[in-house]
């Protein structure tokens, strides 16, 4: 069993406690607070370094810019199938994704070395202002070989941080309860570093005609990525299932 996977277990009753999911929200209150967010990252951004929001990229070709995104893999690296993931660490439909289907995926197929599976950024950022921060929060826990540590943490405790005029501190303290060298956290997430990178996810995204968030595409090898329509497990398992058995098929005799 994965360390991801172990993980999972030991959180799986803590993220689908309905309470967590099934919060009453007071419309004004959530329209004024969401003022309030939009007008602190504002004001902030002038007194620091954080970079919140996607930068330009520059690129010649959609080749170029596929090896500027750089999703961040987990699995079989050799597997001819893969399961590809835009998301949004705000979105309360990708948290939806994470605790009910990738725990599915993770023990189905991931565990199993049969498929590989990519996550990319795609912060909605005019609907999510906390979104891009998050994401790069999870690429700087990446530099301490911790991305999908945060990555899950960031989903299971998406309640606590969305909201906030200004999650950093919160991002820093989870960041100290996994381990991580808190200064070098710090640092990174003060700064510009993988902004370049979230914004690429962000251009390929675009470029593949995602427009909502979670989206999920199955590349089975065999030519373009097919998009699954409501990213369900009973979906994404129909197209894997059907791409491993041909897979698996002997090759056809050739026909004297």
């Amino acid at each position: 069993m994965t360390k991801r996977a172990e993980r999972r277990r030991e959180h799986r009753s803590e993220s689908r406690d309905p309470s967590k999911s099934r919060i009453p929200w007071v419309v004004g209150g959530v329209f004024l607070l969401g003022i309030g967010i939009v007008g602190w990252n504002l004001v902030s951004s002038i007194f620091d370094d954080t970079v919140r929001a996607p930068v330009e990229v520059t690129y010649g070709s959609l080749q170029e810019l596929v090896t500027l995104a750089q999703g961040v893999e987990e699995g079989n690296p050799d597997a001819s199938v893969t399961i590809l993931e835009f998301g949004d660490y705000q979105c309360p439909s990708c948290q939806a994704f994470f605790q009910q289907v990738e725990p599915f995926l993770d023990l189905t197929y991931i565990q199993n070395n049969q498929v590989s599976f990519v996550f990319y950024d795609f912060p909605l950022v005019d609907a999510h202002p906390n979104a891009f921060i998050a994401a790069r929060a999870a690429r700087c826990a990446g530099d301490q070989d911790s991305y999908w540590a945060l990555h899950d943490k960031l989903y299971q405790t998406q309640l606590e941080w969305s909201l906030l005029a200004d999650p950093s501190g919160e991002f820093e303290g989870y960041a100290e309860v996994l381990g991580l060298d808190e200064a070098a956290f710090e640092s990174c997430l003060g700064s510009d570093r993988h902004a370049a990178l979230v914004s690429a996810n962000i251009l390929l995204g675009n470029a593949l005609g995602v427009q909502g968030t979670p989206t999920v595409m199955v590349d089975t090898g065999e030519g373009r990525a097919v998009q699954i329509s409501d990213y369900s497990m009973e979906s994404i398992r129909a197209v894997v299932d059907a791409a491993l058995a041909r897979q698996a098929a002997p090759a056809a005799e050739p026909t004297p």
